[in-house]
């Protein structure tokens, strides 16, 4: 009788620890416990520790923290028509545990196939200039259109963001040309302006010299300085033109208006006729000899 009653203390022990162990349970501060009491959704409990009742209730535990979603790479096509394939991410995390366990079953699984067609969707209505320039836009309408669909499940996505664009290699080289064309054009206008700058520069010196002609004289020495630093510089120094009107004006006051003929002046030929010489031919003739000397002196001799 004494070993019965031994035998039925310790079946009832061990039947308490496991009720005990079933029925208590303990939540971390970022889980959420959902309890289902004979198949009827119950209040919310946690954090902390959660008794449920031995073989009634169940607890399905939900996790609030965010929850990092690596979207796979989906082959899409642009409007277009190009080919490219990308990949992306998003960040979600639950908002109501009673909703993402009874409303989805799998929360998880369905936010991943929805990012998957919403990706696809968005960007293949996207030229591929805008998917690769304004790439902003696009992530902020992914997230809109994900959270949509995911708010009635009790997920909030906070982000999603495009992680890779690859395009054909064609097509990158394509676009290679187009920068470099690009650049070439910001170049020729940079340099255009510059001229245009310059000249406008040049200008108003041209300005202030005319008032002042002596600044050229000064300008051609510092240009000479510059070019004295160079041992291997060949320096040519322009004469100026006020210095050349000078010489040439002190030579003909030397020249007597008696030296040179007049131009226009009456000779006498060998036939006893009188002739007038051009301007051009009495030039370089002597005005000591006679005009009759001087055409015989430079007409050509008599050919047999």
């Amino acid at each position: 009788m004494v070993t019965a009653i031994i035998v039925i203390v310790c079946v009832l022990a061990v039947v308490a620890a496991a009720a005990a162990t079933m029925s208590i349970r303990v939540l971390r501060e970022y889980e959420r416990a959902v309890v289902f009491r004979l198949g009827r959704l119950m209040e919310q409990r946690g954090p902390g520790l959660v008794v449920l009742v031995p073989w009634i209730d169940r607890m399905v535990r939900v996790e609030l923290r965010t929850v990092t979603l690596t979207v796979p790479a989906q082959e899409i096509i642009t409007r277009d028509n190009v080919s490219a394939r990308v990949t992306a991410v998003a960040y979600y995390r639950v908002i109501d545990p009673n909703k993402a366990v009874t409303e989805v079953a799998s929360y998880h699984q369905a936010t991943l196939q929805i990012a998957q067609t919403t990706l696809r969707s968005v960007l293949g209505a996207a030229d591929l200039d805008t998917l690769l320039s304004e790439r902003e836009h696009l992530n902020e309408a992914l997230q809109q259109i994900i959270d949509a669909q995911t708010e009635p499940w009790g997920i909030k996505v906070t982000t999603v963001e495009i992680k890779d664009v690859e395009i054909p290699d064609r097509m990158q080289h394509a676009i290679a040309r187009q920068a470099e064309a690009e650049r070439e054009r910001r170049a020729k206008i940079i340099n255009a302006e510059g001229e245009f700058q310059a000249a406008a520069m040049l200008s108003q010196a041209a300005d202030v010299i005319a008032r002042n002609p002596v600044t050229i004289q000064l300008r051609y020495l510092q240009t000479l300085r510059e070019l004295g630093g160079s041992q291997n510089a060949t320096v040519v120094f322009p004469m100026p033109m006020e210095l050349i009107g000078a010489a040439t004006e002190a030579i003909k006051d030397r020249i007597a208006p008696g030296e040179r003929p007049n131009p226009g002046e009456r000779h006498a030929t060998s036939d006893g006729r009188t002739s007038e010489l051009p301007p051009s031919e009495t030039r370089g003739l002597p005005a000591s000899e006679p005009a009759d000397e001087q055409i015989a002196r430079n007409s050509p001799p008599d050919r047999p």
